[in-house]
């Protein structure tokens, strides 16, 4: 009889065991097939950057749709330069602040001073942004036995940002961290190995490293380790929809508003991410004129001659022709008079300086102008002779190093790198 009952109890364990495996294969290949594709996100991302999103828009569920304060209609409005998913027009630069850590809050915060609101009263300015983070006033403090007169300090720095360019981002993304780092630990031993040999020209990228310890690749100050961070960020801060990852601003106050309602579902900014990942790579596009030909080969010498390939890699990670390292450097000289602006409270050693902005990938950038990360450059030339800092050795070879054919070259060879051939597609104005 304990043998029977044994028996028994281990069939029944079996049976439902096995019901439960047929019960969750049979849930999982249902999943499958109404789980959508690749294509179907892609083209479904399509239509949402192209979209002009309206006060209360039918696409935006409970949310209130664009705004209530944004800087552009739709992501294409400023993704447009050399196609859909291509850099920006000046009309479309945003305007952006940092609140510096200082002697009454170390902390650091960051945002933007929206271009535009649904209505006219939540209009925002500089001047709210101030308000928010008054200047610091000095006076006369002791510290130990010694007085120390405080300058006046204002936290607060504004900066005019540029949209770049999306193409390739699928690639961008897949570059893993170690690659970077690898790279970056590269330029060190290269710059040190320089140094010993008398020769302080060389540079060294600075790896941006997230709280959570992995590594920025997307933004201008490198600030989002992945696509879809960048994506979610840009529909909250940019258009105004809110989402899962990141909500809409509230008016005036430069932040969240944490009790938004979503305007996009998870499924929407899903597909909109795919759409990013899956646009094409830009592509070094050779002249068929030989002369030309010939110019575009010598430009890609003159390139790594005078220095640019130092910050400017052009293999990365395994993804060829991107020509970045996507790592932070210091681009601005000091004024005429030798002054930097530095914080009261030193930044931690992983937060970017004022003048330390990401290189920029240089594929497509033939279709990329305005350049810079400010779009103060309207030509390539103006651009390399705007580098300083860390690159202005390079700009200095490019000036007097080289003989004029081998500028022009140079110039011909960054000509060279196309943005891809997707469809050209008409942003609607947004009205300011």
């Amino acid at each position: 009889m304990k043998v029977w009952q044994t028996w028994d109890r281990r069939r029944r364990i079996i049976c439902v065991t096995g019901a439960f495996v047929m019960l969750w294969s049979i849930t999982q290949g249902f999943a499958w097939l109404i789980s959508p594709s690749e294509q179907q996100l892609t083209a479904e991302g399509r239509e949402l950057f192209i979209h002009a999103w309206t006060p209360n828009d039918p696409l935006s569920g409970d949310g209130d749709g664009l705004g209530p304060v944004f800087n552009a209609n739709s992501c294409v409005a400023c993704h447009l330069q050399g196609g859909t998913g291509g850099a920006g027009e000046n009309k479309h630069n945003v305007r952006a602040f940092s609140v510096l850590p200082n002697r009454n809050d170390s902390n650091i915060y960051g945002g933007v001073v929206h271009a535009n609101a649904t209505a006219k009263h939540l209009l925002e300015t500089d001047q709210q942004v101030q308000q928010h983070y008054p200047i610091i006033p000095g006076g006369v403090t002791v510290i130990g036995n010694c007085q120390v007169r405080l300058e006046d300090f204002n936290p607060v720095e504004f900066e005019v940002i540029n949209t770049p360019a999306l193409f390739g981002a699928g690639l961008i993304d897949g570059i893993s961290d170690w690659s970077i780092r690898r790279n970056a630990w590269g330029q060190s031993l290269s710059a040190l190995g320089k140094e010993f040999q008398g020769n302080f020209d060389a540079t060294m990228g600075k790896v941006r490293v997230l709280p959570d310890g992995r590594v920025g690749k997307f933004g201008w100050k490198a600030q989002f380790a992945t696509i879809e961070e960048f994506v979610a960020t840009a529909c909250a801060v940019e258009v105004g929809l809110s989402n899962s990852y990141r909500q809409q601003d509230q008016p005036g106050e430069f932040k969240a508003d944490e009790n938004a309602e979503y305007d996009m579902t998870n499924r929407q900014l899903d597909s909109l991410t795919t759409f990013c990942l899956t646009l094409k790579r830009p592509e070094l596009v050779m002249p068929r004129n030989s002369r030309e030909h010939s110019a575009v080969v010598r430009g890609r010498q003159v390139f790594t001659e005078i220095g640019c390939a130092e910050c400017h890699t052009p293999d990365l990670g395994g993804v060829k022709g991107l020509y970045s390292d996507l790592c932070l450097h210091r681009i601005a000289d000091p004024d005429h008079n030798g002054y930097v602006r530095k914080p009261e409270v030193p930044l931690p050693s992983s937060v970017p300086g004022l003048t330390e902005w990401k290189t920029p990938p240089l594929w497509g950038v033939a279709d990329s102008a305005p350049y810079l990360h400010d779009g103060s450059s309207p030509t390539l030339k103006d651009a390399i002779e705007k580098h300083g800092g860390d690159a202005k050795h390079t700009r200095k070879k490019f000036q007097e190093g080289i003989d004029k054919q081998d500028r022009k070259a140079l110039i011909a060879f960054l000509k060279a790198l196309r943005a891809p051939s997707p469809e050209k597609i008409v942003a609607q104005a947004v009205e300011n």
